[in-house]
C-alpha cells in the first residue's frame, strides 16, 4: 500500500448548521467520486429537508446505476453524503451519533490489523508492541502460505499474546475450501475470534458456511459485499457469525444500519471493515456491535492524522465522547496539506 485517499465533505443548510464528514478509502477514483457527488448527486437534495435522510438516500440511489462505471464509485459517494448528513442531524439534535443510533455503549474494544508476510518485524516483537499499545487484539494475516505454516504463525502469536489477547485471522480469500477446514482444526483449540474470508471467491457463500460446520470456528465477511441485501443472504446460507459490512463501501450509515437489523434476526454479530471514524459510532450503537478495527499510521495516515481529538486506548477500550455528531476536531492544517480539490458546491 502506497497512497491513503479519501473524500471530507460538507453540506450546508439554509439556517446556517452544517455537517461534516470523511469516507472511502481508495486508492484511485476521487476524480470520480468527487465529480459524482457534485453532479449527480448535490442537484438532487438541494432544496430538500436535510432531516429526511432516508429520502435523501433514495435520491442519491441512482448514482450507483450506471453499468458502464464502477459501481463502487457510486456508492462511495452516496456514503459521503450520506455519512455527513447523519452528522449534520445528529448535531442540530446536539446529540452524539452513537446515541441517536441507538446509544447501547459508548465504549469499544478494538482491534488492529497486522501479521503481514515480509514485514521486517518479527511476530513476538509485534504482538508485544499491540500490547503495550493496549490494543484489545489483533486481525492476523494469514491466506499467503499452507494452513499448516499459516497454524504456526498464528500459534505463535497467540503463545506471545496471551489468552486474553483476541485474535482474529484474514486470509483474503485465500484458501482452498480444504485448506480453510484443515487451518480451521489446527487452530480450532486457540481461541480464535474468527476466520475472516477464509476461501477463494468463485463460490465464497456455501465455502464459508462449510468452513463453519466443518471446521468448528466462526466465519466473518461482508465487507466485499455492496449491499444489505447481499449480506443477508450470507447470513441466509448460515456462511458466517460475523458480518463486517463496510458503510463506505456500500453507500453509508443508512445500508449499513439495514444490514445490522438483519443480522439481529440472524444472531450474527457486528463488525466493520476499517473506516473508524464512522464504525465507532455504528459498533457502539447496537447490542451486538463487536470489535472497532484501525490500521497502523503508515497504513492510516489519515485517521491518525486528520482527527485532532482521538481517543487514546485504555485496556483495550475506544471511548467515544459525547460531543454531537460525529464528535471529531479535524486537523485542517494537515487537511491543507494534502488537500488536492478546492471546489465548492453553491450553497443549499
Amino acid at each position: 500500500m502506497t497512497h491513503r485517499s479519501t473524500i471530507l465533505t460538507r453540506i450546508y443548510t439554509d439556517n446556517g448548521s452544517f455537517g461534516e464528514a470523511y469516507a472511502g478509502d481508495e486508492d484511485a477514483g476521487l476524480a470520480e467520486i468527487d465529480k459524482i457527488i457534485h453532479e449527480e448527486i448535490a442537484p438532487k437534495i438541494f432544496g430538500e429537508d436535510a432531516t429526511a435522510i432516508e429520502r435523501c438516500w433514495e435520491l442519491a440511489r441512482p448514482a450507483t446505476w450506471d453499468i458502464l462505471r464502477d459501481r463502487r464509485l457510486g456508492l462511495v459517494a452516496t456514503a459521503c453524503v450520506d455519512l455527513t448528513l447523519w452528522d449534520l442531524f445528529a448535531r442540530s439534535l446536539n446529540v452524539p451519533l452513537w446515541k441517536l443510533w441507538g446509544g447501547y455503549r459508548n465504549e469499544i474494544p478494538v482491534i488492529t490489523i497486522g501479521g503481514y508476510y515480509n514485514s521486517g518485524v518479527s511476530i513476538k516483537e509485534e504482538v508485544e508492541s499491540l500490547l503495550a499499545q493496549e490494543f484489545a487484539g489483533v486481525k492476523f494475516k494469514i491466506g499467503g502460505l499452507t494452513p499448516v505454516e499459516d497454524a504456526l504463525r498464528f500459534k505463535e502469536a497467540r503463545r506471545h499474546g496471551g489468552e486474553d489477547f483476541r485474535i482474529a485471522v484474514d486470509a483474503n480469500q485465500g484458501y482452498s475450501l480444504a485448506d480453510a477446514i484443515k487451518f480451521s482444526h489446527l487452530v480450532q483449540d486457540d481461541n480464535l475470534l474468527w476466520f475472516e474470508e477464509p476461501c477463494q471467491w468463485q463460490n465464497d457463500k456455501r465455502a464459508m458456511r462449510d468452513v463453519r460446520y466443518a471446521g468448528g470456528v466462526p466465519v466473518c465477511a461482508g465487507q466485499t459485499e455492496f449491499s444489505a441485501a447481499a449480506c443477508r443472504d450470507l447470513m441466509e446460507v448460515g456462511a458466517i457469525d460475523f458480518c463486517n459490512f463496510d458503510s463506505s463501501w456500500s453507500g453509508g450509515p443508512t445500508e449499513w444500519r439495514r444490514a445490522a437489523a438483519t443480522a439481529s434476526l440472524y444472531d450474527v454479530r457486528m463488525a466493520h471493515h476499517e473506516e473508524p471514524q464512522a464504525a465507532s459510532h455504528l459498533l457502539a450503537s447496537i447490542p451486538h456491535g463487536t470489535y472497532l478495527e484501525f490500521f497502523h499510521p503508515e497504513r492510516d495516515p489519515i485517521w491518525h492524522n486528520m482527527i485532532a481529538n482521538r481517543p487514546k486506548l485504555k485496556n483495550g477500550y475506544f471511548k467515544l465522547t459525547d460531543a454531537p455528531g460525529l464528535g471529531w476536531e479535524l486537523d485542517r492544517d494537515y487537511i491543507a496539506k494534502y488537500r488536492i480539490n478546492s471546489r465548492r458546491s453553491e450553497r443549499a
